[in-house]
């Protein structure tokens, strides 16, 4: 047995205390670093944050954001200074995001006052100001065929936006128009001028599709001072196919229902000084009695040529006055010779069947009549041009 000195002893017990004070020490350390970092993970109150930012007036349609960090929104108020209005918004699931839901209005002021908290009961309220632009003048997107006025279309049937103010920013305006068809066809824009733009499809509509339009065009800058003055959405379906082929040639006309021929004519088109037009025409209008008058388009009473009656089941293919129509002083005429003053004429009995089974966006399809093609601009000319033609008419 080794025996050890008292001095030694002493000096073990010594290092032993030493040893226990230095690890209580660097206990106490560790505790007081944990302490600290306490303190530091303490949750800061809510921080509060608005878009759109700025002082410059923004489009009434921008959706108003507040976002909360380190806590959740309790509430969120947007008002019209003016009116005391206040706007639809909607939280998201983590409390953090509002979104109004609801467009502001043109040349207004609205305060914004935001409310949140944390789970230390640490709350923030911020109080923020947004402007809506002046606009010089609003434009409104008339649509043809006008809601709610057809219960369906024909086949052949152009969507068309008129805007009520010219349009400078052509594709800026068509980012926010849009067509859904059911099936899906391929379809595209085309620019008859600055107020009117069209959308047809590649070829005829399928019979039985569903056809969605809409126009987001609300504050949407249009260019030269002018914007978007409100929203349109509205849905068509297309019916059965109806189209007829009109020969010049033959003075007659196929009719054919789904792709069946069910019926011929003979007719009577335009004569030699007033032909008529030759291309696609469609169908816009119809009436049981319509009153003719060349004074329309620009032969008046006193003109060579000019001429005023009334006819019976006239249906409109063209806004150049071009109807197909009964004319009971050109029967003999049909099926021979072609004398009118450049619309279809047909006796009382096929006149009548035309016009109770054709209607709006049906097809007329005229060939061999000496005539000018159908212009573009003849409110449904869209078919005179070629697919590549009508795509160079685009502004994507």
């Amino acid at each position: 047995m080794v025996r050890l000195s008292r001095w030694v002893l002493v000096a073990m017990v010594a290092v032993t205390m030493i040893s226990g004070v230095v690890t209580a020490s660097v206990l106490q350390t560790r505790h007081t670093g944990g302490a600290g970092d306490m303190v530091a993970d303490a949750e800061p109150a809510p921080v509060l944050t608005m878009s759109p930012t700025g002082t410059q007036p923004v489009s009434p349609a921008t959706p108003v954001v507040v976002t909360a960090e380190h806590g959740r929104l309790t509430s969120v108020q947007v008002r019209d200074l003016a009116s005391g209005a206040v706007v639809a918004g909607t939280l998201d699931s983590g409390g953090k995001v509002w979104t109004s839901t609801a467009p502001l209005k043109y040349a207004a002021s609205y305060t914004v006052v935001a409310n949140a908290t944390n789970t230390e009961a640490k709350s923030t309220q911020n109080t923020f100001t947004i402007a809506t632009l002046k606009p010089g003048k609003t434009s409104y997107p008339n649509m043809v065929p006008a809601p709610g006025s057809v219960d369906s279309v024909g086949v052949g049937q152009p969507i068309v936006f008129q805007f009520s103010e010219p349009v400078t920013d052509k594709a800026a305006v068509q980012q926010h128009l849009r067509v859904t068809s059911n099936p899906p066809q391929e379809g595209a824009w085309y620019w008859v001028d600055a107020r009117n733009v069209h959308y047809r499809p590649k070829e005829f509509w399928q019979p039985g599709t569903t056809i969605t339009v809409g126009a987001d065009i609300y504050g949407v800058d249009f260019g030269a001072g002018v914007y978007g003055a409100e929203n349109r959405e509205v849905t068509y379906r297309v019916h059965d196919s109806w189209i007829a082929h009109a020969d010049g040639n033959t003075q007659s006309m196929a009719i054919f229902h789904n792709g069946r021929q069910v019926k011929t004519m003979p007719i009577s088109m335009g004569k030699d000084v007033t032909p008529t037009h030759h291309g696609i025409h469609v169908v816009s209008f119809k009436s049981a009695n319509y009153t003719m008058d060349s004074c329309t388009y620009g032969v008046c009473k006193g003109d060579k040529g000019y001429y005023r009656t009334n006819e019976k089941w006239s249906t409109r293919i063209s806004n150049d006055g071009e109807f197909v129509h009964e004319n009971p002083n050109s029967v003999s005429a049909q099926g021979n010779s072609n004398v009118s003053h450049g619309c279809i004429n047909l006796n009382a009995a096929n006149a009548q069947w035309f016009f109770q089974n054709f209607g709006l966006g049906d097809v007329v399809d005229v060939v061999n009549s000496g005539g000018p093609a159908l212009p573009v601009w003849d409110l449904y000319g869209d078919w005179s041009l070629s697919w590549a033609q009508w795509q160079a008419g685009n502004n994507p």
